[in-house]
């Protein structure tokens, strides 16, 4: 099975390599239609090429961390088509919140991107259907977490070894207040610094949720954000120590 991965792997880069050499190469003697139809199929078969590497990739990651959860409906993504209805989802939901300009599908339908790569994905199952998804990234050398783009990171990396950052929290059917999927979503993510060595969490929501996230003990705010990209609401990037949570946090998430 290793090998089989190997030579898949290597297929998929020199098929890569392959189509970006040829991506913009245009025939002279061809009409330009021919050339314009010829860009989108080779730019699609390079997404596509893209979207067979974070799942392969996705899915050797979250099979190698330690992951153990008591509710049977949240769920650490091991298989490809528990990741492309992740992926659906997430691309459901940003459509219908209008954040598809901040966060636009890689594919039409399929909300991904290189951080899946090197990351934990939680999502809650409900009834044969997924409800809620979350993605855990860690912080890799050399490679910037997505707040990063807004605020640098550095002066945390130099007191904790292992930073994560929360990102691609959906919810479909968002309500107010304490839904299951919220509940159960956060309290595997406890779960995931408990059991993998992280040090902090690091997340920027809009500054109108920060009252709630209070409640959970531990949490900090690292800076105050006019706006995110192309979002126009006040954000805050806020850090989050699990070691500290309260006993609300105890009593509503991790019972």
């Amino acid at each position: 099975m290793f090998d089989i991965n190997i030579n898949r792997n290597t297929a998929l880069v020199q098929l890569k390599e392959l189509i970006e050499t040829n991506l913009t190469k245009k025939l002279e003697y061809m009409p330009e239609q021919f050339n314009k139809q010829q860009l989108n199929a080779l730019t699609m078969f390079k997404k596509r090429i893209f979207l067979e590497e974070v799942i392969d990739s996705s899915i050797s990651f979250n099979k190698n961390l330690n992951w153990q959860h008591y509710n049977q409906n949240l769920h650490l993504v091991k298989t490809a088509e528990e990741l492309i209805d992740v992926f659906k989802l997430r691309s459901d939901v940003y459509h219908n919140i209008n954040y598809e300009n901040e966060f636009p599908d890689t594919i039409e339908g399929l909300n991904f991107d290189s951080y899946d790569k090197d990351s934990a994905i939680l999502y809650y199952k409900q009834d044969k259907t997924i409800t809620g998804t979350i993605k855990v990234i860690f912080d890799k050398p050399n490679i910037k977490l997505p707040s990063e783009e807004k605020y640098s990171f550095d002066y945390l990396r130099d007191k904790h070894k292992q930073l994560v950052e929360l990102s691609r929290f959906i919810v479909h059917n968002e309500k107010q207040g304490l839904n299951q999927e919220f509940k159960y979503l956060f309290s595997g993510v406890y779960n995931l610094f408990m059991q993998n060595n992280i040090d902090l969490i690091l997340s920027s929501i809009k500054e109108e949720h920060y009252k709630m996230y209070t409640k959970f003990g531990g949490t900090n705010i690292e800076s105050e954000l006019p706006g995110y990209g192309k979002i126009d609401l006040p954000f805050l990037v806020m850090s989050w120590n699990p070691h500290n949570i309260s006993n609300f946090f105890k009593r509503a998430f991790l019972k």
